[in-house]
C-alpha cells in the first residue's frame, strides 16, 4: 500500500531515458531494453573485448554485454550506476547478461566472480560498488561464488577515463595485491567490471590474481567503450 501511494506522487521512471515507467517495468523501460546496443560478444570468443588483452595476458574468456557510445543509452546508465546511487542497474543488467553467459558456462567452467575493487577511501566517498550488484546477479544466475575478499586495491587514484592505455598502465600497474588463500587455490575467477575501455585495470587486477596458485581469469563488463 504504502509503495502504491509513492509511485503515485512519485512515479519510477526509466534509468535511460527518464520517461515514466509502466506498472511492469523495473528500471529500464520496454523501449530502451529494445534500443540497447547489445555486443553479441558471447556468441564468439575471438570477439573485440578479447582482443583488448592480446599480447598483455592470459584470458580464458573475455566479453561486454553493451556497446559504450558517448551520449548513448548505456552512458547514461553508467552515469545513473555510478554516480547517482541507482544500484539497481547493475542488477537488472546482471541477471540479463546471466542468461547469455549461460551459453558460454558448460565449454568453461568458471567458479568465483569478483568485482574490480574500489580504494577504502573512494568506497567511502561513493557508498558503494558500482560493479558489485552486477557481480552479484551474475554469481546467483550462474550458480557460482561471489567474492570480494579476494583482491583488493592498494592505491587511491582519481579517475583513469580521460588516459590513454600506456598512462593507465603506468598509474595502475601496482594497484592491486591479492589475499593468498589455499581455499581459493585452482579455481577459475571471472573478473567484473563496468566498462571497458583499454583494459589496463583488468589487466592489474588479473595479474594480481594469477599470484593465486592454479587461478584462471575470464573477464566481464557491462559495457565496452566503442571508437565510433
Amino acid at each position: 500500500m504504502l509503495k502504491q501511494l509513492l509511485n503515485l506522487f512519485f512515479p519510477p521512471i526509466c534509468c535511460g531515458c527518464h520517461g515514466f515507467l509502466n506498472e511492469n517495468e523495473v528500471v529500464i523501460c520496454t523501449h530502451c531494453r529494445h534500443e540497447m546496443p547489445l555486443t553479441q560478444h558471447h556468441l564468439r570468443k575471438e570477439n573485440e573485448a578479447f582482443k583488448t588483452f592480446y599480447g598483455t595476458i592470459d584470458i580464458q574468456h573475455a566479453s561486454a554485454f553493451l556497446s559504450f557510445h558517448k551520449k548513448g543509452i548505456v552512458q547514461e546508465l553508467i552515469h545513473q550506476l555510478k554516480y547517482k546511487k541507482q544500484e539497481e542497474i547493475g542488477q537488472v543488467l546482471g541477471f540479463w547478461y546471466a542468461e547469455d553467459l549461460k551459453k558460454v558456462t558448460p565449454d568453461i567452467p568458471f567458479d568465483t566472480v569478483i568485482p574490480v575493487p574500489l580504494h577504502p577511501k573512494k568506497l567511502k566517498e561513493r557508498g558503494y560498488n558500482q560493479v558489485a550488484r552486477f557481480g552479484k546477479a551474475l554469481a546467483e544466475s550462474l550458480q557460482l561464488e561471489y567474492n570480494d575478499q579476494i583482491l583488493y586495491r592498494k592505491t587511491y587514484a582519481k579517475t583513469q577515463s580521460k588516459k590513454n592505455r600506456l598512462d593507465r598502465q603506468k598509474g595502475i600497474k601496482d594497484a592491486f595485491d591479492v589475499y593468498l588463500r589455499v581455499e581459493n587455490q585452482n579455481k577459475h575467477f571471472i573478473l567484473v567490471d563496468d566498462v571497458l575501455t583499454t583494459g589496463a585495470t583488468l589487466e592489474a587486477c588479473a595479474r594480481s590474481l594469477l599470484k593465486i596458485p592454479g587461478a584462471k581469469i575470464s573477464v566481464v563488463c557491462m559495457a565496452m567503450a566503442t571508437t565510433n
